[in-house]
């Protein structure tokens, strides 16, 4: 039985997590900060995945979730701008896959050409 996307992005999430708390502990924070800061991050991060489930429909999440393996940077950023769209109530219908194309095309770093001349 294979994972889906979403199941290995959760897994990927709690490794992260686990890398976290280790750096925290080598750092000398107190367990009860700990504990305060994770429960605020698996919140916000819990709300934010439950913002973008509401707002894409599978084929929009599983092109995301396929950028999030490639590029993780940009799909945060392309992430955030989601949240901050359904936030100030720019969208009306949930995003599909062809509008989150577009969304990648308009977000996506202005690719640099080099122009290499010979003397």
């Amino acid at each position: 039985m294979s994972n889906s996307p979403d199941d290995d992005r959760l897994e990927e999430l709690r490794e992260q997590k686990r890398k976290e708390l280790e750096q925290r502990k080598q750092q000398g924070q107190s367990p009860q900060d700990q504990e305060a800061q994770e429960a605020a991050q698996q919140q916000a991060e819990a709300q934010k995945e439950a913002m973008l489930k509401q707002h894409l429909t599978d084929g929009a999440r599983q092109r995301l979730n396929a950028v999030q393996m490639s590029k993780p940077e940009f799909a945060e950023k392309v992430e955030q701008q989601i949240i901050a769209l359904a936030r100030s109530g720019r969208i009306q219908d949930r995003i599909d896959e062809d509008q989150m194309k577009s969304l990648l095309k308009e977000l996506q770093p202005e690719s640099q050409s080099f122009d290499i001349r010979r003397r």
